[in-house]
């Protein structure tokens, strides 16, 4: 056995490295690819460095090439790293360009495909991740399902249920291996000058949104309304680089009360997550996150692949529409709320690997 672990992008490698340390305590031989769908210092580098992971045995230059032209390049790389590695599994996780290249490349050399995350579902086809989701699991030889409702996604695609592990999600293990960490950086807080549960923490990098003026600037003025409406809380956007470079094509001088900063690490990140009196976001990972630290959120999307915190009632879509925005917050906190464990017991990891290992 040799496994490819792929990866590409912030929540790849937060969500792979219990993976990798799971690997390694098993004694599995493995190596790191990074495609370079992230390419910056801030959303790549920093994560290994938090997460003590190795480094890269092979590092790709696919990041800001156009969608055609990345995949294409990940494809053809891919293939030729996993047939001089003698590859005989290649893991991937979630829904991003970088997943569905190496499935593709895995499956035109007969190298066996694990994909984590596998069931997601949104139901809405116009998203390139939804797309990509798809068309991974359709490829997949061993398809770890996250939770029941995943299976069932799977299943009623008609996918083989012998194919099919319900693992939970390595975001639960991730968080309990690191939240200990996370919270030794208290100064953080001291240095952006927030305090605990005063203040509201957004993120936005979807391509359905930050590509689309209109999308973003109601994100944006549905973030500046939460801000006048919570005077003594405001708001905080970490941005995302694709999110930052779009920010100039949108006239913010009516902006009030949000407070942009630069993206930060996994362990930062996790800190100003769970100190956060409210989560905004377009990603599924801070959903997930959101779930796990116990914080509310709102997801600034028209649907969701994670319907299952919709169901618990700590999450709530509110779209781009800036009254929307508002509205899903004061009714989160409104009330109290109750918090399932939605996404496992923190073992997922060792779930996975043991597959695995069976696979032999």
């Amino acid at each position: 056995m040799r496994i490819a672990v792929i990866l590409g992008t912030r929540p790849e490698i937060i969500k792979m490295a219990p993976l990798v340390r799971a690997c390694a305590e098993r004694g599995l031989p493995f190596f790191l690819l990074h495609s370079g769908q992230h390419y910056s210092p801030s959303m790549d580098r920093v994560f290994f460095e938090d997460l003590e992971l190795p480094q890269p045995a092979h590092q790709l230059e696919t990041g800001g090439l156009p969608y055609r032209l990345q995949v294409g390049a990940m494809i053809r790389d891919i293939r030729g790293i996993l047939a001089a590695e003698k590859a005989t599994v290649a893991l991937v996780q979630g829904d991003t360009n970088t997943v569905l290249a190496g499935a593709l490349a895995a499956a035109k050399l007969g190298v066996a495909i694990a994909h984590h995350e596998a069931g997601l579902r949104s139901h809405d086809l116009t998203m390139p991740e939804e797309r990509n989701r798809i068309l991974t699991d359709h490829l997949a030889d061993f398809l770890f399902a996250p939770t029941e409702a995943a299976q069932r996604n799977l299943l009623d695609e008609g996918l083989p249920p012998e194919r099919i592990l319900v693992t939970g999600n390595t975001i639960v293990d991730a968080v309990r291996q690191n939240r200990a960490l996370a919270e030794r950086r208290d100064d953080l807080l001291e240095r952006l000058g927030l305090q605990a549960g005063c203040y509201f923490l957004a993120t936005a990098h979807r391509q359905e949104n930050v590509d689309s003026p209109a999308r973003l600037r109601g994100i944006l003025e549905g973030l500046s309304r939460l801000a006048a409406a919570f005077p003594a809380a405001g708001v905080v956007f970490s941005l995302h680089p694709r999110t930052r470079a779009r920010l100039d094509q949108i006239d913010g001088t009516w902006l009030q009360g949000v407070r942009f900063i630069e993206p930060v690490g996994f362990l930062d990140f996790l800190l100003l997550e769970s100190r956060a009196r409210l989560l905004v976001t377009d990603s599924g990972g801070v959903q997930e996150e959101a779930s796990i630290l116990r914080v509310p959120c709102v997801t600034v999307r028209d649907n969701t692949e994670r319907p299952e915190t919709l169901e618990a009632g700590i999450n709530v879509l509110a779209g781009t529409d800036p009254e929307r925005i508002v509205q899903a917050a004061l009714s989160l906190l409104g009330r109290p709320l109750a918090w399932p464990d939605l996404y496992g017991d923190g073992h997922a990891a060792e779930r996975i690997v043991e597959a695995l290992a069976r696979h032999g």
